[in-house]
């Protein structure tokens, strides 16, 4: 509470100076002695913190943080378009290896992709996307890699993380950026050719989410190679969770570099390293399988006992001796910004597509189940989800594609995205019910339902994500003037490092004060006058207005919040997780409105758009609410709630009549649908689960006029009552149809009848016996139980 009433003194000394317009005075009273109390206060940086913070770009975050977002710069961000090159690959090679997977064979049988299509992988170049064509790779986009993933990921998980983790955070990614010109021509184009699989060592048991603390080694010594005494490195380690590792020919590795003897020089401790080893170098042990929740792409354990390499297998060469930290913090934005929310969306587009479907074409108590206000619920979240993820993936990877490295962004998009996707799948599967839990070549969720937490554990913990780094480096990264000031503090020459100081900190209490006005202002009055700056064409006004307001009560609340706590703040991980939620939930909200914007705001996707934009903005009330609620102060607390909702809650969730209007759009085909879908694989085979899907969606929409005319003639008195399927032969004879309308019901019904049909199987089939058979026998389900 003191120390809360000293911040809140100081800051008020500090405005009173400003308003006089004496700098020297202000500097000599105050600046100096707040300049000594945070120098003495704040812990010095260390060398991975500051690579950490000085990884990636700062883009629309940044706007968000400000307090005054400029739209007309989000929709400045140009459209990331695929070339004829990369749309050529989606609809030919991508299109061929998703009709090669057979997912129940894959997952159930032979718990891994088959030969053919791991030939055909690695033929077709899939490892080679970020690959330059001088290497002999694919040379994609942002957007092309993020959709081929995408579309895959709709197809089968496992051969989607196959295909995305050579292209993420690994080999040629880093090879990329650091190697050296001998490292590149070497590697990169048998990287490309699929004549080296490669994987990346990061995670061990003691060293997960803390990869700083890697307890894996390297002594730089001289050992022989080849007959010959060189100067390497001797290598101790070991991992796991190692994606395609089992298989793995080339093995980056991150271990901690030391040169006791001083073979390098005077520094003994060198820091973070990468380095490739062969994996038949001697001494490497590639670890048996492990078996992420029946998801069958290859993953596992490796270790290393005394492996010599020489300095030239680490990554850059001598020049990458201790870099190793830098350079991951500068290539893991790619891996979240890609690979897990293309994966996530292409989840999140199969649940809508197939569980719209399937909610129109099952029926209980004579109405398809999707009118029933449950299912519809869950429906509504599925759509509005699916909208949001593929929002959100689609501008990602369009700054990406712009030159932008979102280090904040990537965080967001990797933990939301992923998150959504959770959500999304479990509402499917409650309204799939007993078809989603039968699992079977018939099955189209049950094992993207299994595989759900897997995501949430890759390229940081989703729980980690969340609390300690959206907002805790997003409050350094993204906030105009807090990494000035921190700078400034840090500086070893003192005056110099007062004058910065001294106008970062001016600054900053000038604009908190103009977003501390503009904040009441805006709840006071409902954002109704604020000024776009941009002429809407047919664009959620109140949207851009009311997110703006949410931006302005954000930045307040993060300043205030880190004005009262200071560097507790990050220890105190449920307050700053709060604030990240804001934050995320204003980017995902922004990514809605640009999509909407750039698709020309087609009117049938609006129901989608609002709904999207008013669940981010209720999430971010809600978030900041609770963040007042339990700042340590309560009074500061109190004070702080009443400035932001001065009028109480503004921000409902979307409304019944809103989320009826998504659920429309999902239980008939039509542009909307087929908007929101895009980019999923729609196989043609007419055995396949979603192809059958589609058929009974459309003979259940051909059938509807025909069974609404038996409904009539039942109330008539002209057929009896009953179920209007039941009475075709009456409605017949009472010419109430004709012949042709009555087969389309019939056939209608048989594709019901064949979409609900679920497998069974012989009990040798499920048990030890090596010569169990594996043909499901398919049966009703009715049968089922």
């Amino acid at each position: 509470m003191q120390g809360t009433m000293l911040w809140i003194l100081a800051a008020a000394l500090i405005g009173l100076a400003l308003l006089t317009g004496l700098p020297d005075w202000r500097r000599r009273l105050l600046m100096r002695p707040l300049f000594r109390t945070f120098k003495r206060v704040l812990p010095p940086l260390s060398q991975t913190e500051r690579e950490a913070l000085e990884a990636g770009t700062v883009g629309w975050d940044g706007e968000l943080f400000s307090g005054r977002p400029d739209w007309n710069a989000l929709h400045r961000y140009p459209v990331s378009e695929l070339s004829e090159h990369e749309q050529a690959f989606l609809d030919g090679p991508v299109e061929d290896l998703c009709r090669q997977l057979d997912d129940w064979r894959i997952t159930h049988e032979d718990a891994d992709l088959a030969p053919e299509v791991w030939d055909f992988i690695k033929q077709q170049g899939f490892f080679g996307m970020i690959i330059p064509r001088q290497y002999g790779g694919l040379e994609f986009s942002a957007q092309a890699h993020s959709r081929v993933v995408m579309k895959i990921a709709s197809r089968s998980l496992t051969a989607a993380v196959t295909v995305m983790v050579p292209n993420s955070l690994g080999p040629a990614k880093l090879l990329l950026h650091y190697g050296t010109a001998e490292q590149k021509d070497h590697y990169l184009p048998r990287l490309a050719r699929g004549e080296e699989v490669p994987c990346f060592a990061l995670t061990g048991p003691e060293a997960g989410s803390d990869a700083a603390s890697l307890p894996d080694t390297g002594v730089v010594c001289f050992g022989e190679l080849d007959g010959e005494r060189v100067l390497g490195i001797r290598l101790n380690w070991d991992k796991r969770y190692i994606t395609l590792g089992p298989v793995a020919t080339l093995l980056g590795l991150a271990f901690h570099l030391y040169d006791p003897d001083g073979h390098l020089g005077s520094e003994p401790d060198l820091g973070i390293t990468l380095a490739l080893i062969p994996t038949d170098a001697p001494g490497v042990e590639i670890g048996r399988r492990h078996y992420p929740l029946n998801s069958a792409f290859q993953n596992g354990p490796n270790r290393g006992h005394d492996v010599f390499i020489p300095i030239d297998q680490v990554i850059g060469g001598r020049d990458g001796l201790g870099q190793g930290w830098r350079m991951l913090m500068e290539c893991l934005a790619d891996g979240r910004s890609i690979s897990l929310p293309a994966l996530a969306t292409g989840a999140g587009k199969l649940c809508s597509r197939a569980t719209g479907a399937y909610a129109a074409v099952r029926r209980q108590f004579r109405q398809p189940i999707g009118r029933f206000e449950g299912v519809a619920e869950a429906l509504a979240r599925i759509g509005g989800n699916t909208y949001l993820m593929e929002a959100a993936r689609d501008f990602t990877c369009s700054t990406l594609d712009n030159g932008e490295q979102p280090a904040v962004v990537s965080a967001i998009v990797k933990y939301h995205l992923t998150e959504r996707m959770r959500e999304t799948v479990n509402h499917a599967m409650d309204i799939h019910g007993g078809s989603g839990i039968c699992l079977g070549p018939r099955n189209l969720l049950g094992r993207v339902y299994q595989a759900v937490p897997i995501s949430i554990t890759v390229e940081g913990a989703n729980i980690l994500t969340r609390s300690m780094i959206i907002f805790g480096q997003g409050a350094l990264r993204s906030h105009p003037y807090v990494l000035r000031e921190l700078e400034a503090v840090q500086d070893p020459d003192a005056e110099a490092g007062l004058l910065a100081f001294d106008r970062a900190l001016t600054a900053h209490l000038r604009w908190g004060l103009g977003n501390a006005v503009r904040c009441l202002w805006y709840g006071l009055t409902g954002a109704r006058l604020q000024r776009l700056g941009f002429r809407p064409r047919g664009e959620p006004v109140v949207a851009y207005r009311q997110l703006t307001r949410l931006s302005t009560a954000f930045a307040l609340s993060a300043d205030l919040a880190m004005f009262t706590l200071g560097g507790s703040l990050k220890r105190r991980e449920r307050l700053s997780a709060r604030l990240g939620d804001v934050l995320s939930n204003l980017y995902l909200g922004s990514a809605a409105l640009k999509q909407f914007h750039d698709q020309g705001c087609p009117e049938a996707d609006r129901p989608l758009v609002e709904w999207a934009w008013r669940e981010c903005a209720h999430r971010a009330q809600e978030a900041l609410l609770a963040l007042c609620d339990n700042l340590p102060n309560r009074w500061l607390g109190r004070l702080l709630r009443l400035w932001l909702f001065p009028l109480g809650r503004s921000y409902a969730p979307p409304s019944d009549a809103l989320c009826d209007q998504v659920v429309e759009l999902l239980l008939r085909p039509g542009e909307a649908r087929d908007r929101l879908t895009a980019g999923l694989f729609l196989p043609e085979s007419p055995d396949a689960t979603l192809n059958r899907l589609e058929t009974a969606l459309t003979l259940s929409v051909q059938a509807e006029p025909v069974l609404r005319r038996i409904r009539a003639a039942m109330q008539a008195g002209r057929v009896d009552s009953g179920d209007p399927e039941q009475r075709l032969e009456a409605a017949l004879a009472a010419g109430v149809i004709t012949a042709a309308d009555a087969d389309r019901v019939r056939a209608a019904v048989a594709a019901r009848h064949e979409v609900i049909a679920v497998d069974a199987f012989d009990p040798a089939d499920l048990g030890h016996n090596p010569d169990r058979i594996r043909t499901p026998i398919p049966t009703t389900q009715a049968e089922a139980g």
